[in-house]
C-alpha cells in the first residue's frame, strides 16, 4: 500500500482516495522531475509553456496572497467599526464570477447576511432595492477587476439612484459605496468622482477567479464582521505545506489532471455535510474558466449531495469537499466518492487554486487566460446597439414558448418532446448545460431542473444562473471540448427596472445577454434549445411536470 492509498494530510487539509486514480503516481513523478512544486511556489511563469509565459508572469500573485493581504486587515477593521457606528450594517456585494463567489462562500459558511447581486434579472435587482428600511442601513461593495463589468456598473447605477431617492445628498449617496478594483481601472476613476467611502486597489497580478484571498474576497467578508486574519492564517498554513513532497494540494491537482487525461474529465463536486457551504460554485468558476480552452478542459458539475443523480459514469470523477472531519468519520458522509477534500475554508481556497494551476500544467493549457469569454459580451453589446432579432417560437405549449432549429426539434409538438430531442442530441462523452436567465431567489424552483434532468440521461448535467455562469462555465462551453448540449431558459419580465444613465433596462440587458450567448453557442453548431416562460411560476411548474 502506497502513501497515496491513505489520507494525505498537511497544512490543515486532508485528501483521501488519490491512490485509486490510475496514472497519478506517474503524474506526480513527472511533476517532481520538472521540479514543478518548487517552481510554482517560486512563481515561475515558464511552467505552462512559452505561449502562456506572458500571461502567467502577471497572474501568479495569488501564491503570496496569504501574506500580502494582511495589509488589508487593519484598514478593514477600522472601516467595519466606522460603518457599524453609523448603523450601516447591511452589506450588498455587486460583483460577478470571481468577484462575488468567494465572499458568498465565506458568508454562507459563517452564517453572515450578505446580499450578492450577480444578475441582471430585474426582479432580483428590484428585490434588493425594495425595502426602504434595509436600504437606509445599506453599504454597497462594488467589485470589478477590469472596472468595466456591465452588470456591476448597472448595479452601482441602480443603487446610487435608490440612495438619492431616499433623500440622501450626492455626497451622502457616494459614501454608501466601497469599491474594489485594479489600479487604473475605469472603476477607480468612477469611485473617486462618486466620492466612495473607501477604494481598495487589488493586486493586479491576481486573476479574478484566483482572488479569494485578496481584496475581492476579504473586503466584503471583513465588512460582515468576519475574522479575515483567521482565513489568512489557514491559507498560510496550506501555502507553507506546498514545498512538501506530495502535499495534499499537489495530490489534488495531480488527481484531477490524471483523471482528465484518462477520460474522466467531468469533475462532479458535492458538499459532504461538514460545514462548508457553496464551495462547489466557487470551485466551478475557478476550474471551468481556467481549464476549458483549446478544446480541452475539466468540466465541474456541482450536485446537490454525494448521492445525487449524475455522480457516476466512466467519464466522472466524484469529489466531496467540506470542513474538518472528526476522528473515525467516513469521508464523503456515507457516499463513496473517488476523492475527498477536507479542511478549513482558508485551506480550501488556497489548495483549489494551487490544484487548478497544476491541472493546467498536466493538460498543457494556460490556466490564467480566458480567450472565449469576450465573445458573448461582444454579442451582447451588438444586440444592445442594434436591437434583438425578431424570432418566432417553433410552437407554444401552455406557458412555455419553444425555440430551436428544425434539425433539433424534428416533429416535436410538446415541451416534453423538445426536451427529449435535446437529450437525444447529447453525443458520446457529452454533457447537458442548463442556463437559467431568471431570478435565483424568486424563481429558485428552476434549480431543481438539474436533478430532474439528470434522471433522464446518463450524461452529466450542469446548472447555471445567468448571467453569472458567463463569467465561469461560459468559457468552458465555448473553449472546451465541443460536446455540450444547451438548454437556455428565459422568462417574461413583469416589472422592468431602468439602468440609470443608460438607454436600456435590466430586462433588455438580460435578454441581450441571453441572445448573445445563444448566438455564440449556435455558431459552434451545438444543439441549443430555448424555453421562454411567458409566466415564470406557471411555466416552471409546467416544465418540471413535463420532466416527471
Amino acid at each position: 500500500m502506497t502513501t497515496l492509498d491513505l489520507a494525505v494530510t498537511g497544512g490543515g487539509l486532508t485528501v483521501t482516495g488519490a491512490g485509486s486514480i490510475p496514472g497519478i503516481a506517474e503524474t506526480l513523478d513527472a511533476l517532481a522531475a520538472e521540479d514543478v512544486p518548487a517552481r510554482l511556489l517560486a512563481k515561475d511563469p515558464t511552467l505552462w509553456g512559452p505561449e502562456a509565459e506572458s500571461e502567467a508572469s502577471i497572474r501568479l500573485g495569488w501564491i503570496e496572497a496569504p501574506a500580502i493581504s494582511r495589509a488589508l486587515v487593519a484598514p478593514l477593521a477600522e472601516l467595519h467599526t466606522e460603518l457599524h457606528d453609523e448603523g450601516l450594517d447591511h452589506i450588498v456585494l455587486a460583483g460577478m464570477g470571481g468577484s462575488s463567489l468567494a465572499p458568498e462562500v465565506i458568508a454562507r459558511t459563517l452564517g453572515k447576511d450578505l446580499t450578492v447581486l450577480d444578475t441582471t434579472d430585474p426582479h432580483q435587482v428590484r428585490a434588493a432595492l425594495a425595502d426602504e428600511g434595509t436600504l437606509r442601513r445599506t453599504v454597497v461593495v462594488v467589485s470589478s477587476k477590469s472596472g468595466g463589468t456591465v452588470e456591476t456598473d448597472s448595479h452601482r447605477r441602480a443603487f446610487h439612484q435608490a440612495f438619492l431617492d431616499l433623500g440622501l445628498s450626492a455626497e451622502e449617496a457616494g459614501r454608501r459605496f466601497v469599491v474594489v478594483t485594479d489600479p487604473g481601472s475605469p472603476l477607480e476613476s468612477t469611485a473617486r468622482e462618486l466620492g466612495a467611502r473607501a477604494v481598495f486597489l487589488a493586486d493586479p497580478n491576481v486573476g479574478g477567479r484566483y482572488s479569494a484571498l485578496t481584496a475581492f474576497g476579504l473586503v466584503p467578508a471583513a465588512l460582515l464582521g468576519v475574522n479575515v486574519t483567521e482565513l489568512l492564517d489557514e491559507a498560510e498554513a496550506t501555502r507553507s505545506s506546498l514545498i512538501e513532497e506530495n502535499n495534499p494540494a499537489l495530490v489534488l491537482g495531480a488527481a484531477i489532471g490524471s483523471a482528465a487525461t484518462a477520460g474522466r474529465d467531468k469533475l462532479v463536486i458535492a458538499e459532504d455535510g461538514t460545514g462548508i457551504l457553496g464551495l462547489g460554485d466557487w470551485a466551478e468558476q475557478l476550474i471551468a474558466e481556467s481549464t476549458g480552452k483549446q478544446g480541452k478542459g475539466v468540466l465541474p458539475v456541482v450536485v446537490e449531495n454525494p448521492t445525487a443523480h449524475g455522480t457516476t459514469g466512466d467519464d466522472v470523477l466524484l469529489v466531496t469537499a467540506g470542513g474538518s472531519l472528526h476522528p473515525g468519520a467516513v469521508p464523503g458522509a456515507g457516499s463513496k466518492p473517488d476523492l475527498t477534500v477536507n479542511g478549513s475554508l482558508g485551506a480550501q481556497f488556497m489548495a483549489w487554486e494551487y490544484a487548478t494551476a497544476i491541472t493546467g500544467k498536466i493538460l498543457g493549457i494556460d490556466p490564467f487566460d480566458q480567450p472565449n469569454v469576450a465573445e458573448s459580451k461582444e454579442n451582447t453589446a451588438k444586440i444592445l446597439a442594434s436591437g434583438p432579432a425578431r424570432t418566432t417560437p417553433a410552437f407554444t405549449e401552455g406557458s412555455v414558448e419553444v425555440y430551436g432549429d428544425a434539425g433539433l426539434l424534428g416533429g416535436a409538438a410538446t415541451v416534453a418532446d423538445a426536451v427529449g430531442a435535446l437529450l437525444s442530441a447529447i453525443g458520446g462523452r457529452g454533457y447537458l448545460a442548463v442556463m437559467a436567465y431568471l431570478d435565483r431567489f424568486g424563481d429558485s424552483a428552476a434549480a431543481t431542473l438539474r436533478p430532474a434532468l439528470a434522471t433522464r440521461t446518463p450524461h452529466p448535467v450542469t446548472f447555471g444562473w445567468a448571467p453569472r455562469f458567463l463569467h465561469s462555465t461560459g468559457q468552458y462551453h465555448k473553449g472546451g471540448p465541443q460536446n455540450g448540449a444547451f438548454l437556455q431558459i428565459t422568462g417574461a419580465v413583469t416589472e422592468d427596472l431602468p439602468v440609470p444613465g443608460k438607454p436600456y433596462t435590466f430586462g433588455v440587458l438580460q435578454a441581450a445577454q441571453a441572445a448573445g450567448d445563444l448566438e455564440a453557442l449556435a455558431g459552434r453548431g451545438r444543439p441549443v434549445l430555448r424555453l421562454h416562460l411567458t409566466s415564470r411560476p406557471t411555466g416552471l411548474e409546467q416544465l418540471l411536470e413535463a420532466l416527471r
